[in-house]
């Protein structure tokens, strides 16, 4: 266990290299935020909490002991193993030292946003996420619309314990990961309060054409989206003119929002008026489109990323990048953007589309 390294780090501090300190969505958040791209601000509990937590709470054992000898099939004894350990995990306390500092950037983040116990999603950032050849992203825990101190640690602990769901343990033994090498930080990020919000890919998912970017989008939080609970509105984007050249407008039965009350994510009905109405305006897909180029321009490859658009905010000004990944489905393929069935650079693209009547804008 390393001393040195930070308990805790703003996400401002950190950037791409800084996975194994603080898991790859934070390193993520960390290099966005300092290529100039918009991100609610935030802090990471690094790696070196879980690691200094697990090992104070004398669990570094226990840990190794449960899992060692697990057969990734066996789903009795996966789900078994996995309810021992997260059980254990949650039950143990924070230290003094370790709670307080929490609270104190939990405090200037409040501060921060003119907000007090202003509310966070708490996000698990695995070290593991996102390897070329892997695939962690999903496998851990995120909360959304956490208020106040003590619930910020509950969660804190439970993205910890994540680490050891069922399906990550299976996956890290099919991939020959070791378990001890595999930590974990998480990310308490300022909740953004969506009026929309959704998921982009910087290319086409259904068929890997990097000319296109493609954006999913439903009312609230992007929680229906993400999870696949939710047949989201469809749009397809040109990469090249920001034309919209194609729109599926769906019905979406319900969304989430917070829950004045209980200050927490909570399920709403959609008014039927609202159901098959859009969801998301031009102005704001055009935006994310050109963030997106951005980020991709940025890392060099297509990415995953999940935005909103703040009701909080003003409308200029208030389109969010929540957190971006590499795409790990077609990248690794060789390109082929293709016109008439060749391939063609941006300006025969423009080229093509003014000679088939499309609008280029």
């Amino acid at each position: 266990m390393n001393r040195t390294q930070p308990l805790v780090c703003w996400f401002r501090e950190v950037n791409k290299d800084a996975v194994a300190l603080v898991g790859g969505k934070c390193a993520s958040l960390g290099e966005l935020i300092n290529a100039g791209v918009r991100v609610p601000p935030g802090f990471a509990v690094t790696t070196a909490a879980y690691e200094r937590f697990i090992a104070e709470a004398g669990l570094t054992q226990d840990l190794a002991a449960a899992i060692e000898g697990l057969d990734d099939r066996d789903l009795t004894a996966l789900e078994a193993a996995s309810s021992n350990l997260r059980r254990t995990i949650e039950a143990a306390s924070f230290t003094l030292e370790l709670e307080d500092l929490i609270a104190e950037y939990y405090r200037k983040l409040s501060k921060l946003c003119y907000m007090p116990a202003t509310p966070v999603a708490v996000r698990s950032s695995a070290t593991a996420e996102d390897l070329p050849g892997a695939s962690f992203a999903g496998q851990q825990d995120t909360f959304l619309w956490i208020r106040g101190v003590d619930d910020l640690l509950e969660h804190v602990k439970r993205c910890f314990s994540s680490l050891f769901t069922p399906r990550a343990i299976a996956y890290r033994i099919k991939m020959g990961f070791d378990h001890a090498q595999v930590g974990i930080s998480v990310g308490v990020q300022k909740m953004a309060n969506s009026f929309t919000a959704g998921v982009m890919f910087t290319l086409n998912p259904s068929n890997g054409d990097r000319s296109q970017i493609v954006i999913d989008a439903n009312f609230g939080f992007g929680e229906s989206v993400v999870s696949g609970e939710i047949t989201p509105d469809h749009f397809v984007l040109d990469k090249v003119t920001l034309e919209i050249v194609e729109r599926v407008i769906c019905k979406k039965d319900f969304y989430y929002s917070v829950d004045p009350v209980q200050q927490s994510s909570k399920r709403y009905e959609q008014p039927l008026e609202r159901q098959t109405i859009q969801s998301t305006r031009d102005e704001d897909l055009i935006e994310l489109a050109r963030m997106g180029k951005a980020i991709e321009k940025h890392y060099g490859r297509p990415q995953d990323i999940e935005w909103a658009v703040d009701k909080d905010m003003p409308a200029v000004g208030n389109v969010f990048i929540l957190q971006s990944r590499p795409e790990t489905v077609w990248s690794a393929r060789k390109p082929e953007s293709v016109v008439g069935g060749k391939k063609v650079s941006a300006m025969e693209s423009i080229v093509a589309s003014l000679l088939s009547g499309k609008k280029v804008s």
